[in-house]
């Protein structure tokens, strides 16, 4: 059994490859996307050791280099489904279900995680903050995370502001919300960070980094913003 603050070990799988023919009426794109899942090695290791998406690998390589989470800690996860970093929090914080640390939140529907109270609502109602703080039975959290992103128009522009404001109200919450030497971390898309986001978060932290993990795609135009050292 896994104890908190374990790291999983890599599963080493076969070097495969799958080909994915052309189904008649799909789209050559949705067989592209197909093609990629399927011989996604991160894909094929979050199928292997049990996590939701391939997404808890980019949480996972992260911390493993800057250390944002660490057991006993209490963590809140925005737009987290499908569970992939809701999993990786809860066990390395060490996070039950008698004494969650780890609270996520997302309108979407997901699998119970062990360990942690999911919440199934949108966060921007106006009533999610309270709840999620209430789920954390009035803790303060040690780190607020987002994988939030607004589902995509096909307009770069467009997709980046409500990108951008997903962030701007994830940060809000945060300086609400966090300990004082709490982190932040947030998805965003390349394209520029706006800089009065930028000053609010150096204003707010010790140091701001722009990060892109080894598990996010280099075809992919997400980065994650990461604060250190919430100074409360």
């Amino acid at each position: 059994m896994k104890k908190p603050g374990d790291t999983p070990k890599k599963t080493n799988l076969r070097n495969m490859h799958t080909k994915v023919k052309t189904a008649r009426g799909r789209k050559l794109s949705s067989t592209l996307w197909l093609s990629r899942q399927l011989n996604d090695p991160y894909v094929q290791r979050a199928k292997a050791e049990g996590y939701a998406s391939r997404a808890a690998y980019k949480l996972l390589e992260i911390n493993e280099k800057h250390n944002i989470l660490k057991p006993n800690d209490r963590v809140i996860d925005l737009g987290a489904a499908p569970g992939g970093w809701c999993q990786v929090a809860s066990q390395i914080t060490g996070s039950q279900a008698d004494k969650p640390r780890v609270v996520g939140i997302d309108y979407l529907e997901m699998a119970p995680v062990p360990g942690a109270v999911i919440l199934k609502k949108d966060f921007l109602d106006d009533d999610a903050p309270d709840m999620l703080i209430d789920a954390l039975e009035g803790h303060k959290p040690d780190l607020v995370i987002s994988d939030m992103a607004a589902p995509t128009t096909g307009h770069k522009k467009t997709d980046h502001l409500r990108t951008m404001h997903l962030v701007e109200v994830a940060l809000d919450f945060a300086l609400q919300v966090l300990k004082p030497g709490g982190f932040f971390l947030s998805k965003t898309f390349q394209g520029g960070t706006e800089a009065e986001l930028l000053n609010l978060m150096k204003q707010n932290f010790k140091s701001v980094h722009h990060i892109k993990p080894p598990a996010s795609r280099g075809g992919s135009v997400e980065l994650y913003l990461l604060a250190k050292g919430f100074k409360g």
